[in-house]
């Protein structure tokens, strides 16, 4: 009886969900107009219909070649989500955004970048196959200093259009699941 009360405590805690690893990775450019892959990527938990339990995933995050910036896109779900509007988004940081349509400092008031601006109510464990992205800030500086070293934190270019991008999904831990790596050699360039 200890046996069957502790593989049921085992099962109902682990639960019946599915794991998944999520990518796309795409040629754009950053603000500077420079050719970059631009590479999105999380985690997520799919759960069946009849679990308790709900669909969840990792914010998404978005990283532009060359870059050391990373945006984490997140929804209403994720407890660190800004307070810049509705939807999968990422709000500003005050003095590294410029708002590009209007060319004032963003702050964290703002939507930089928004996931299907079309659907307020969009989660990111929801996302499959494709989904828009939509940029509207630029960085207030594309490099920062650090010591000696100068940083690059430039990254996906901002457009009144949302950037359509295709999404791989693949199980956690299969070879599919490995993300596509960034070429260095296009930084060294530079």
């Amino acid at each position: 009886m200890k046996r069957l009360c502790l593989m049921l405590v085992a099962s109902v805690t682990s639960g019946c969900a599915s794991y998944y690893s999520h990518y796309a990775m795409f040629p754009a450019q950053n603000s500077a107009g420079e050719p970059r892959q631009i590479r999105l990527s999380w985690q997520s938990a799919d759960y069946p219909d009849w679990w308790f339990a709900s669909d969840k995933a990792t914010a998404i995050r978005v990283e532009t070649q060359c870059s050391e910036r990373i945006w984490r896109l997140r929804d209403i779900a994720d407890l660190q989500a800004g307070e810049c509007g509705a939807g999968i988004r990422a709000c500003g940081q005050a003095g590294q955004d410029l708002h590009a349509p209007s060319g004032e400092l963003a702050t964290a008031g703002v939507r930089c970048m928004i996931a299907e601006p079309d659907d307020p109510k969009a989660s990111v464990a929801a996302v499959s196959g494709s989904l828009d992205l939509l940029v509207s800030c630029v960085p207030a500086t594309p490099t920062v200093q650090a010591g000696d070293e100068e940083r690059n934190v430039d990254y996906l270019r901002a457009s009144p259009v949302p950037y359509t991008v295709f999404v791989r999904k693949a199980p956690r831990g299969s070879l599919r699941a490995k993300m596509p790596e960034f070429d260095e050699s296009a930084c060294d360039a530079q």
